[in-house]
């Protein structure tokens, strides 16, 4: 009988739980198991999970390597019905690449946006202060160096003749080295307000109340638009900028928020007509954002998938490593009794890790004056 990994298998029953499918929004997105490889018992695959946002070609190479059994890619990479699978096609090649070496594919998606305490709610700890911030135990010297100011030699993006421009991409790694810091040099400072759902689930999940797509954050008393600049900047590990929009004949130091709509991703279609003062997201189109400011609205803008690439090595990471330990265990013992899995099944150790090539499409050019 044809079957996948049996790690494959702890490891979607333990996304499913976290993030079920129910919560996605099933009427353009596709959401679960996207690629089921087949398990070849002379070809077993380590058992490790890679996270990324975006399966591309060199997260494919990185899952490669790592013998991954299955990557957990944010993104789907199957978005419609496939009348052919050729490799042509560069990211039916990934998939085909990845299934001839036993590695399956999950996407979440919107199911993680929706969730309580997923995608939606870490942006809304950023704004309000809620997420842990890290102490500044990091040289200046040092922090230059995690996020990118020196060039990258193989960077793409970077022209050689003048090195007075450099690209820096935003920190993801950076971020998974900081979020591994002791607990003892982390500080919290709730801002008081409350939040619920853009868009409430309906019907509600027992297993998940609270759901729903986006967030509105209220505060009880106005913040300062310069203090939510500074908490999205710890929050994100100070990159080293991100697009933002203001009404006209407005200063950023005058501008108070007492409310905030929250998407990742690309949020227009769900943040455009909520009357709010900062709309937070991904992108948003520049039409988008100039309707924005012109009803007196702030825009922030993260990239598209800077407002989702921290949650991966933040929570999704701890989130699986608990959730995977007891599905796995599950797994061990229901399929003990079959001979033809007993190499597979006689590993309970695992790994959880996250890609360290995944990164938005998008980097910021630095110009700097040249040398005299």
């Amino acid at each position: 009988m044809t079957t996948s990994a049996p790690f494959s298998k702890a490891v979607v029953k333990a996304m499913q739980k976290l993030y079920p499918k129910a919560l996605a929004d099933n009427s353009w997105d596709n959401t679960g198991l996207l690629l089921e490889a087949p398990f070849v018992p002379a070809r077993r695959q380590s058992n490790t999970v890679l996270l990324t946002i975006d399966l591309t070609k060199a997260v494919a190479d990185e899952a490669i390597a790592l013998e991954s059994s299955i990557v957990i890619a944010y993104h789907p990479i199957i978005f419609r019905g496939l009348k052919s699978i050729t490799l042509a096609n560069t990211q039916q090649q990934t998939l085909l690449r990845l299934a001839s070496h036993g590695i399956s594919v999950y996407s979440p998606h919107t199911a993680v946006d929706a969730a309580p305490g997923g995608l939606g709610d870490w942006l809304a700890d950023i704004v309000t202060g809620t997420k842990a911030q890290q102490n500044d135990g990091v040289s200046e010297a040092e922090s230059d160096q995690q996020q990118g100011s020196k060039p990258d030699p193989d960077d793409p993006f970077i022209e050689r003749k003048r090195p007075s421009i450099t690209l820096n991409h935003h920190p993801s790694q950076t971020t998974l080295r900081l979020a591994k810091l002791p607990a003892t040099t982390a500080t919290t400072a709730t801002v008081p307000h409350t939040r619920r759902p853009v868009v409430p689930q309906s019907p509600e999940l027992e297993s998940h109340p609270g759901a729903g797509m986006g967030r509105i954050v209220e505060f009880s008393k106005p913040q300062p638009l310069t203090a939510l600049l500074d908490r999205i900047g710890k929050g994100l590990n100070n990159p080293k900028g991100f697009p933002i929009a203001i009404p006209q004949n407005s200063t950023i130091s005058d501008i108070e928020i007492r409310s905030v709509g929250i998407c990742a991703g690309s949020g227009a279609s769900l943040l455009s007509n909520l009357d709010v003062d900062l709309l937070f997201t991904g992108e948003m189109s520049h039409h988008e954002a100039l309707a924005a400011i012109e009803k007196g609205q702030v825009v922030i803008n993260l990239f598209h998938s800077n407002s989702e690439r921290g949650f991966l090595a933040e929570v999704l990471l701890g989130q699986l490593e608990e959730a995977v330990e007891t599905e796995w265990k599950q797994v061990r013992e229901e399929f003990k009794d079959n001979e033809e899995l007993n190499d597979a099944l006689a590993d309970e150790e695992f790994e959880v890790v996250v890609s360290e090539v995944d990164r938005d499409p998008y980097g910021i050019v630095v110009l700097k004056p040249e040398a005299e």
